[in-house]
């Protein structure tokens, strides 16, 4: 029967293949199909289907006709899914019998072949999944189905039919191979929202069922069937499983295989956002809601990587970036309050870092991530220029460049730098791009302040400079505009670019043809950019022979420079090129005195790095100095000053900053001297030209120092008489007179000291001429007082270098050599020389913690500058702990004491240690070796001295001195400790009524502390001392004497040592607050979370309600003692008040988390919520509503006192005003009581637990005019004068709270 079906089939007469058809019986149906005819189209196509299905029509409602139009199907299906057939015939066979199912079967054969599906996919027995097509279309016609189908002992209608075949798919275990399959199925199923959501979490648990290569294609197919629905799940679920995935990466596959699947995923979900924006909108709400519960889940490389992505989009660009900056500034605000207080690092031992986060993703993205590069360069761009260094008005910007990180907003703008650097060096197409948008903003934000955009480019030069030669055209473009820069910005971005002149001859052409046009500018700032291109030039071009650059301050740090510049150029050629520029520079000599100080004060540094051009540099400053030196040995002055100044009509300019000239050449001659007789050559002709400039200088130096020891002030046409005023020409003239004389007494003075070698008579002349600084500086000071005037009260910056500073107070406090014992005492018996000493360092440290650096030689290495900071640092604070101040002001005259000086100088160099050199402070406190408990001793002393020789200013220094000292501590040391103990010992055994001091001393007690732990114990003590000095609101409570610290007494407990209280605690109430929103988001992360991870949540979430609990515990018993204090009005009520309505705000809170928890689950409060609800209801409420009562009350008894009618009703007015004052937040507290009460008792409600049997009926206030209480103060104060009715009506206004 079989091959008379096959050949009928074969044949074109459809009427005699129905007729066989309809003569098999239901059992031959059965077998035939199977058996025979479907197998036989394996070899023949599908003709035998086709005819069969075109058969079946004509008896379409005949049972018969129904059971072989079904048998077809079935065995169709399996005939497809069994692998036998090709692919071709497949697709075939399947879009044959798609074409009609609906039309050729009833409801319940699609019952039955639907269920054959289900059980084909729980068997696992799909091989291609190309009968899926039929199925979904199976689905489809089964839920428009109108019939009544069996299920189980019941019926349903197609629809509910086809449902429960959902769920039983989706409930079932389905094989990895077939999920992309089944997935891309649901895609042509109507579904419901529900059954959708099903279907979607079920393909993401097959996530990690799937191998990795399975993963794009998977989401593909997801990210379509959100079209659907469910965007949210299906982009929660993706984002998770690349979030856990990073902890599995090492262990069950290859990092960089993960990182492509991880690129093709996102470029999948990009493209899918490009054609349905509501996908992006959707993924940027579903961040930000994740990020208020958890950031670490929220913001993972994964996810960061997807946004940036996403934010080539310019409509989705602004709202991603903000969301990232908003995330990038509170995780850094979380880092920072975390850092702060020691309670909060144990509950949170682990926080979350975005920044980490998003340069991870700067270092997956070399995986082949392109699509972010893009968005990481425009990332790194905006948080640089939204969080730039501000330049205040008409201020200097703050360059933080040498400095740390502090503020939120800094570290933002380095996070900018660091992503485009480290973008710079993975990718290289977009390496033009960043180097010419960091360009572009260095040349047109001229205004604004430039600093971070040239750290910038100079890491990114020093990174690749060989790299950068391909693109010299954009920096050459640049050089071009030069001229028109500042010259701050000018210096800074030719040293940028320093590492680039040394492997690139047509930049460093382009430059010098700037440079030499810029030198004969109009412009003076186009002139000074000439010099300082041209220094740097010298400084890094050298001759042969030239000495090596161990010493240099801005050694090249560019490991890729592999070509010397000798390579290029030979000796001859190169020394040319130097001498050449040293021509173009001589021709400086005769400009502005701004220009020739760019000159003198980078000589130095030239002759260091290039010994070789020592002759002609050496040769120019003897040229140029002759100029102005006059040599007969008798001439007083020395030096013709008239020639350093320039009259331009009724104006005077200094045109020849002698001094510096001088200083310039004692430090190149120092040098020189030094080292250059190392490398000397063998011609005897250079020997004797070198000696001869050396001897010149030498004896032109001598003659100088000893005829400026002659000179009395009358030879510079100075006298105390003379007008130094700025306004007036003539003393414009003398006040430059004075300065270049002072300089270049101070130039002197370190010559002579370090060609002295500890002699009698050299420092006699060291003497001698401090004494002629000194007088012009006694009348420049006598002179800015009188006139008041801003610029005379600026000192004069010294020129004696930092080096020579830390080597004279070295000698002058530490040196006991035998052998200098009589030259130093020359130095060591003028007071004055010594509080100069002192405070030249101290100008010293404070110019370099505001620049990062220091004038004079060495002065920008940071080496040079530590090794300084330490000598100079041991040095002050042996000498202020050597010689008591009492002993030292005993003989003082006027002006500052040296120990004063020493302890300002030390918490200077505190400060700038902590700003400048945060890596080395281990180094540091190393070198001072006790220095915290010898500052620790000296307050002691302080406090324990009598009353009369006690120093305030000195103890407040010193409580300064220790607290910036403590900052540099590790806050895990045991010197944090031991400081913590001994602030406490000092405050509990020294009795000051001194204001200032016992802020200073609480301050620094309360910044230890939280170091340590929760300062709410150490809060408790003080309120119950306070209470102690004050006494109580009921004064027939006598109030128990305690005193745990004597710095509280009766003078300082209020407003002083209250508010400072009120003031932390305040503080310890942002912790608590911010640990309350951070239960929150764990509670409702947990409670939809039913993952393996909630356990390890829930136990954190424990453990933070534990420690809010503790802290409020003990809060409240801090309040129960002050609100029984009889605190002055004013202040310490005001502030009382409002902590009073911030703790209740904050306890409401706390009573919120746990009406959310009891909804979410089922757990109980716990015992420890019960005590401190019963603690705020028996020791805060009720003491509350009577402290109002007492602040209130308390008025009434002051207008009592006053008895002229005048002076009563004045009284009223000013009392009253100030009632109002005082009890402005009493409303705002009462409001805040009753708000905790009333939930309260949704809680009580909620757990079944009674927490309102602790609170106390609440006094009724409904804030209305009492009556009784109007009449009885109208019928005291009542007068019959009429000038009085306005105080009257005022009065009436008030309002007495009953």
């Amino acid at each position: 029967m079989a091959q008379r079906i096959l050949a009928l089939a074969a044949e074109e007469a459809p009427e005699r293949l129905q007729e066989a058809l309809q003569s098999l019986g239901e059992g031959e149906v059965r077998r035939c199909p199977a058996g025979r005819v479907l197998l036989a189209g394996k070899g023949r196509g599908v003709r035998p289907v086709r005819r069969a299905k075109a058969a079946s029509p004509r008896v379409r409602c005949s049972s018969h006709g129904v059971l072989r139009r079904l048998q077809l199907y079935k065995h169709c299906v399996l005939l497809v899914e069994s692998g036998d057939l090709h692919l071709g015939k497949v697709s075939e066979i399947t879009g044959l019998l798609m074409l009609e199912v609906a039309h050729l079967l009833p409801g319940h054969a699609l019952a039955e072949l639907a269920t054959l599906f289900v059980d084909v996919i729980k068997g696992g027995s799909l091989s291609n999944g190309k009968s899926l097509e039929l199925f979904s279309t199976v689905l489809t016609a089964l839920a428009s189905s109108k019939e009544s189908l069996a299920y189980g002992k019941g019926e349903l209608n197609g629809e509910e039919f086809k449902k429960q075949l959902i769920n039983t798919l989706c409930s079932s275990k389905w094989d990895p191979r077939s999920v992309i399959h089944l997935a891309n199925m649901f895609r042509d199923i109507p579904l419901s929202g529900d059954e959708l959501q099903f279907v979607v979490e079920k393909v993401l648990r097959m996530f990690s069922k799937l191998d990795l290569q399975e993963i794009p294609p998977l989401v593909y197919q997801l990210l379509l069937l959100s079209a659907k629905g469910s965007k949210k799940t299906v982009l929660e679920g993706i984002i998770s499983f690349f979030n856990q995935s990073v902890d599995l990466e090492v262990a069950t596959m290859p990092l960089d295989q993960l990182r492509h699947v991880e690129g093709t995923v996102i470029l999948h979900i990009v493209s899918v956002i490009n054609l349905d924006q509501d996908l992006g909108e959707e993924l940027i709400r579903l961040l930000k809601t994740e990020q208020q519960k958890d950031p670490g889940r929220a913001l993972c490389p994964f996810s960061v990587a997807l946004l940036l992505s996403v934010a080539v989009k310019h409509r989705l660009q602004e709202q991603i970036f903000d969301f990232l900056k908003t995330s990038i500034t509170r995780s850094c605000k979380d880092l920072q309050f975390l850092q702060a207080s020691k309670f909060l690092q144990d509950l949170f031992p682990q926080q979350y870092d975005v920044t980490a986060v998003i340069l991870e993703v700067v270092k997956n993205s070399a995986f082949g991530w392109d699509h972010v590069t893009q968005g990481l360069v425009d990332l790194g761009f905006s948080l640089m220029e939204t969080y730039e260094p501000k330049k205040p008005f008409g201020g200097k910007a703050a360059d933080t460049s040498y400095g740390l990180s502090k503020t939120p907003a800094q570290q933002a703008c380095r996070l900018g730098a660091s992503i485009l650097l480290e973008t710079f060096k993975v990718h290289e197409p977009i390496r033009s791009d960043i180097l010419e948008q960091v360009l572009n903003r260095v040349l047109t934000k001229a205004v604004s302040p430039v600093s971070h955009f040239i750290d910038l480019l100079s890491n990114i030069v020093v990174s690749a400079p060989l790299v950068l030669q391909t693109s010299s055209s954009k920096v050459t473009e640049t050089f071009d505009n030069l001229s028109f820069l500042p010259i701050d910005t000018v210096q800074g971005l030719l040293r940028a670019v320093q590492p680039l002149l040394k492997v690139s001859m047509s930049v460093r052409d382009s430059l010098i043809l700037v440079l030499q046009k810029a030198i004969f500018s109009r412009q003076l700032d186009a002139r000074k950019a000439a010099v300082a291109g041209f220094l740097l030039l010298l400084r890094n071009f050298k001759v042969l022979g030239s000495l090596s650059s161990s010493q240099c301050s801005q050694a090249i740090g560019a490991t890729q420079v592999q070509a010397d510049v000798h390579a290029c150029y030979n000796s001859a050629a190169n020394e040319a090129f130097c001498l050449e520029i040293l021509g173009s520079l001589r021709r400086c000599l005769s400009q502005q005195a701004d220009v020739r100080l760019m000159l003198y004060e980078g000589f130095y540094d030239v002759l260091r790095r290039n010994s070789q051009l020592a002759s002609s540099i050496m040769e120019t400053l003897l040229s140029q100095i002759k100029q102005y030196y006059l040599p007969q040995p008798d001439l007083l002055p020395p030096l013709k000053l008239e020639g350093c100044i320039m009259a331009q009509g009724d104006q005077i300019f200094l045109q020849e900053p002698l001094a510096h000239l001088l200083c310039c050449i004692q430090h190149c001659l120092a040098w020189y001297k030094s080292t250059v007789h190392l490398c000397q050559g063998t011609e005897d002709d250079d020997e004797e030209e070198d000696v001869g400039f050396e001897q010149n200088f030498e004896e032109m130096l001598e003659s100088v120092t000893r005829r400026m020891i002659k000179s009395e002030l009358e030879d510079f046409e100075l006298d105390k008489s003379a007008d130094f005023s700025l306004s007036s020409g003539v003393g414009v003239k003398n006040n430059i007179y004075a300065i270049q004389v002072m300089g270049i007494c101070e130039v002197l003075i370190e010559y002579n000291f370090n060609i002295g070698n500890f002699s009698k008579n050299k420092f006699e002349d060291v003497l001698g001429l401090f004494t002629c600084y000194n007088k012009l500086s006694e009348i420049l000071k006598e002179k800015a007082g009188k006139n008041k005037s801003t610029l005379g009260n600026k000192t004069a910056r010294s020129f004696l270098s930092m080096g020579f500073v830390s080597t004279l107070l070295t000698a002058l406090f530490r040196d006991n050599a035998q052998s200098h014992e009589e030259s130093l005492a020359v130095l060591r018996s003028s007071t004055e020389f010594l509080r100069y000493a002192v405070s030249v360092a101290l100008q010293k440290v404070q110019q370099l913690e505001e620049t990062g650096q220091t004038d004079g030689p060495d002065g920008q290495n940071p080496e040079k500058m530590f090794q300084n900071l330490c000598k100079i640092t041991r040095v002050l604070l042996w000498r202020y702990t050597s010689i008591p101040t009492v002993v030292e002001e005993s003989g003082k005259k006027k002006g500052k004491s040296i120990s004063l000086l020493c302890l300002e100088g030390l918490l200077r160099i505190f400060n700038t240690v902590q700003q400048l050199y945060t890596a080395r402070i281990p180094q540091f406190l190393q070198a001072l070796e006790k220095a915290a408990f010898q500052i620790r001793q000296s307050l002691v002393n302080q406090f324990s001295s009598a009353e009369d020789d006690f120093n305030s200013r000195e103890t407040q220094s010193l409580i300064t001195v220790l607290s910036t000292l403590s900052k540099l501590l590790d806050p895990a040391s045991q010197q944090v400790l031991h400081n913590l103990r001994g602030v406490a010992g000092i405050g509990a055994e020294a009795f000051s009524k001194d204001i200032a001091c016992c802020k200073g001393l609480l301050s620094l007690l309360f910044s230890l502390h939280v170091l340590y732990k929760s300062p709410v114990s150490l809060l408790r003590e003080l309120a119950q001392d306070i209470h102690a000095c004050l006494g109580d609101i009921d004064q027939d409570v006598e109030v128990e004497s305690r005193s745990h610290f004597a710095i509280v007494n009766a003078k300082t407990a209020a407003p002083t040592v209250c508010l400072l209280l009120l003031g932390q605690v305040d503080k310890v109430l942002e912790e608590v607050d911010w640990l309350i929103k951070k239960l929150t988001s764990l509670g409702s992360d947990t409670s939809g979370n039913k993952s393996e991870d909630s356990s390890q949540a829930s136990d954190q979430t424990q453990a933070l309600e534990k420690g809010v609990i503790l802290q409020l515990g003990t809060l409240l018993t801090v309040y129960h003692e002050l609100v029984q204090t009889a605190l002055p009005a004013g202040s310490c009520v005001d502030t009382l008040l409002r902590s009073l309505s911030k703790t209740y705000a904050i306890l409401t809170s706390l009573i919120k988390h746990y009406i959310q928890a009891c909804r979410s689950t089922s757990n109980t409060i716990p015992g420890r919520l019960e005590k401190l609800v019963k603690l705020s209801g028996s020791h805060l409420t009720p003491q509350c509503y009577s402290f109002i009562t007492y602040v209130q009350v308390r008025p009434k008894s002051t207008v009592a006192k006053s008895q002229s009618k005048e002076d009563e009703a004045a009284a009223i007015s000013t009392v009253m005003a100030k009632v109002l004052r005082d009890t402005k937040p009493i409303p705002n507290l009462v409001f805040a009581i009753e708000q905790y009460e009333k939930f309260l008792i949704h809680l009580s409600k909620k757990s079944k637990v009674n927490l309102m049997q602790y609170m106390k009926l609440s006094t009724s206030r409904d804030f209305r005019i009492n009556a009784s209480m109007l009449d009885s103060v109208l019928q005291e104060h009542n007068t019959e004068d009429a000038e009085n009715e306005p105080d009257n009506n005022q009065v009436r206004t008030l309002c007495f709270y009953q």
